[in-house]
């Protein structure tokens, strides 16, 4: 074979390659988004009741001595304080979004409305009286 040739073959191999990589990249994003999907509440509930009830007849409860029972213990507190750290990252992500939604908003207002009031470029000043508890502040101050 000429070189010509041999390094058409290969250029073809490499498309072929890349070709297969993406299609299994995309099948692999598929895959688990469908697994993600498929682990309703209902499911996993019967998983774990399905599991639960084989590894009560696999391992019968006269062989949970104390310290199967502070390791079953720490193994549940652990999954909770993992459950527990999850929901809250997902609630402080919401609010740094919500929050960043705000600012963004802000500073399209701020960029709207004029910095000097048209009011404030007044001479006349108007004098209020100060409210109960003011007055009360003031009297105890002195």
């Amino acid at each position: 074979m000429r070189f010509e040739k041999l390094l058409q073959h290969v250029q073809r191999a490499e498309q072929r390659v890349e070709l297969r990589a993406t299609h299994a990249q995309l099948q692999w994003v598929t895959l688990k988004q469908a697994w993600r999907e498929g682990w309703t509440p209902g499911r996993i509930v019967i998983a774990g009741l399905v599991s639960g009830f084989l590894a009560g007849r696999a391992e019968p409860l006269r062989a949970m001595n104390g310290a199967r029972w502070m390791q079953m213990f720490t193994a549940v507190s652990s999954f909770l304080a993992t459950a527990q750290a999850a929901a809250a990252a997902e609630t402080a992500e919401q609010a740094a979004d919500t929050a960043q939604e705000a600012q963004e908003q802000a500073d399209m207002q701020a960029d709207e409305e004029p910095l000097v009031d048209e009011a404030f470029d007044e001479d006349e000043i108007v004098v209020t009286a100060p409210r109960p508890a003011e007055a009360a502040t003031e009297l105890s101050e002195r």
